[in-house]
């Protein structure tokens, strides 16, 4: 094959995993937005570099802003060389892609082949890629949900984690949104990514799984903090069979202390996010629970607002959007210890 070899996004697919190294040749804003899963950072031109070398193509022509830009696609490419590839042998085969594989990632391809390396430029660029995504999602591959449910403080993250250190194949919506799913789920310091990028992490995840095992998630609404599941992987979560997760009330206080320790050192932060649901319990009811935040007994907290506040909305959407809840599979934890959970795992584990 001569290099730098330029396929498609299907052509590539079946060997993404092979390739040594995935160089995502646009600017550093655009790699922030969404790559693909795995891709590293480097720059052809970095953001200011792109808009002033765009600016020049618009007002002068192509042939100026070319002259401009090549000193500078030389520089950087030269700099990744030397700081990133210089130790790399004659085998490694990296993929390059720009935004429409064009020249970008065509310039990177060139010098990368020049050297010897055997390199393959994705054509079509990342518009490729999204194109495939987008349309994967709509048509997401055959897999046996098995969604756990429970209501807020159960433990369900929790046994999605362990199920996952057990060997089990899991979903971890919430952990791919980086949000826990509800008015509080923001996690501090930990921005929330992209809708393109959270669907790029849903499909990378559900193409490595193996169709003959099920895969367990969380019964989770249609959206995580800002971000919406894909409908097609809602609907067919909401059709799987269910497995009620089941943790006495003081528990659940005594999880969501632990996994909410944030809010609890903070009340100020906390009322601010309890604020926002003056419209479903009024003025005098969240105004009592900002009194109990700043008056220390969380606990006593915690405990109102699952009885009047997230139990409710839970079981009245559990009810309503998935059809075998009523059927599901029940497991009843003792206490929150990671033993407890543990053995749950290994036991859904063992039967799946």
């Amino acid at each position: 094959m001569k290099y730098p070899a330029v396929l498609g996004f299907a052509d590539i697919l079946p060997e993404l995993d092979q390739f040594d190294t995935i160089i995502d040749a646009r600017s550093e804003s655009e790699y922030a937005l969404d790559r693909i899963p795995g891709a590293i950072s480097c720059p052809v031109l970095n953001d200011e570099e792109r808009v002033r070398v765009g600016t020049l193509y618009k007002q002068v022509g192509a042939f100026e802003a070319k002259k401009v830009g090549a000193p500078l696609v030389a520089a950087n490419i030269a700099r990744h060389i030397e700081q990133l590839f210089a130790d790399k042998p004659r085998d490694w085969k990296p993929l390059v892609y720009c935004w429409r594989g064009g020249n970008r990632s065509g310039s990177l391809a060139h010098i990368l082949a020049k050297i010897g390396w055997p390199v393959v430029q994705l054509d079509g660029g990342y518009k490729a890629y999204r194109a495939h995504v987008a349309a994967a999602l709509l048509d997401p591959p055959p897999v046996q949900f098995r969604v756990v449910c429970g209501t807020t403080g159960s433990g369900k993250s929790r046994l999605l984690e362990t199920l996952e250190r057990v060997g089990a194949q899991v979903l971890d919506l919430e952990r791919l949104a980086a949000h826990r799913g509800s008015v509080l789920g923001h996690l501090p310091d930990e921005p929330q990514p992209t809708q393109k990028m959270f669907e790029s992490q849903i499909w990378d995840k559900l193409r490595r799984f193996d169709p003959s095992r099920p895969v367990f998630v969380e019964s989770e609404s249609k959206k995580v903090g800002n971000l919406r599941v894909p409908d097609a992987v809602m609907e067919r979560m909401r059709a799987s069979p269910c497995i009620a997760l089941e943790l006495s009330r003081p528990n659940r206080v005594r999880l969501l202390m632990e996994d909410y320790e944030h809010f609890c050192a903070d009340p100020a932060a906390l009322n601010g996010q309890l604020e926002h649901l003056v419209q479903l319990h009024g003025r005098e009811r969240i105004d009592a629970w900002h009194a109990l935040a700043n008056g220390g007994a969380m606990a006593e907290l915690v405990d109102q607002l699952l009885v009047e506040h997230y139990d409710p909305a839970y079981l009245r959407s559990i009810d309503r959007n998935f059809v075998h809840y009523p059927k599901a599979q029940t497991v009843t934890l003792d206490d929150i210890a990671p033993r407890d959970f543990e053995a749950a795992a290994r036991a859904l584990h063992a039967a799946a």
